[in-house]
């Protein structure tokens, strides 16, 4: 199994940085970040999916379908550099999204890409955004504190046992992902019980919880949670994260553990996700292939 190889590039001095915000904790972590580097950012809250207090930070409000703005308005705020971050409940809905003239050929492209899945339609997105002269990074490229590295966060480890679950689950991970399908699955010895799709990860694990009360898994059997990148996809904006939800939603479904990628996932509100997990007995892991 091959491992993930994630671009750490930092950013430039003197840019200036614009925060594409969705839902969840990580727009504001990173604007804050940002802002304690002293570095000059502007927050583009997209309407109905951001859902920090950004009361703090220089903001913009932008919808979904008039994501054709976008490039106008980081030019009007001469932003060099462009971040997407948090989470989007829904897409968008193209038959509203007012392309014009000059974006038709984008229009193709973003209908093209909204057939093959996720992967393709994100790259289109950021290929987009860098032809107009803004480059696209990562939020591991802003603050690089935010990947898990190879260790264990949590006092506690994961046994031999364990250890192999985690191996399956890199392997059934993986088996999705390059369908394009999701980058979690949820392993109980070596065999794989859930497989994330569509519904995100907090859903998945819900699942397993569901298997568990009605007796088709048995509810002492445990499992853990093994998220990693898709082989092949766009890295800057949809890399798997984990957090507080996430430690909060494994220990209810009577999971022990959670294992992500090394170097390449995302830990959010770090020190309060490794208390839950340390509280509850789970351990969580950043391992390598």
């Amino acid at each position: 199994m091959m491992m993930t190889t994630i671009d750490t590039t930092p950013l430039p001095e003197n840019s200036r940085v614009a925060i594409i915000a969705g839902g969840g904790v990580l727009p504001f972590e990173l604007a804050s970040g940002l802002a304690g580097k002293g570095q000059k950012l502007t927050v583009l809250r997209i309407l109905g999916e951001a859902t920090a207090d950004f009361s703090a930070f220089s903001t913009r409000d932008i919808a979904l379908e008039a994501i054709c703005d976008l490039v106008p308005m980081l030019k009007r705020d001469n932003i060099t550099h462009a971040v997407f971050a948090g989470g989007i409940s829904k897409r968008p809905d193209f038959r509203s999204v007012k392309f014009g003239v000059a974006l038709i050929p984008l229009a193709w492209r973003a209908a093209r890409a909204f057939l093959r899945g996720d992967d393709a339609l994100l790259g289109t997105l950021v290929g987009y955004v860098e032809s107009r002269g803004v480059k696209v990074l990562g939020a591991h490229q802003i603050l690089r504190e935010l990947l898990v590295p190879e260790a264990a966060l949590t006092r506690r480890k994961p046994t031999k046992r364990e250890s192999a679950s985690i191996m399956a689950g890199l392997t059934a991970a993986r088996a999705i992902g390059a369908l394009d399908i999701g980058q979690a699955a949820i392993v109980i010895g070596e065999r794989a019980v859930a497989i994330e799709g569509a519904e995100g990860t907090a859903a998945m694990i819900a699942r397993v919880g569901e298997l568990k009360a009605t007796g088709r898994i048995p509810p002492a059997a445990g499992g853990v949670l093994v998220k990693c990148p898709k082989p092949g996809q766009e890295q800057r904006i949809d890399l798997p994260a984990i957090g507080p939800e996430t430690v909060a939603a494994a220990a209810a479904a009577g999971l022990t553990g959670i294992a992500v990628e090394a170097g390449a996932a995302l830990v959010l509100s770090a020190a309060e996700t490794i208390s839950s997990a340390d509280e509850a007995g789970l351990f969580i892991v950043g391992v390598r292939p």
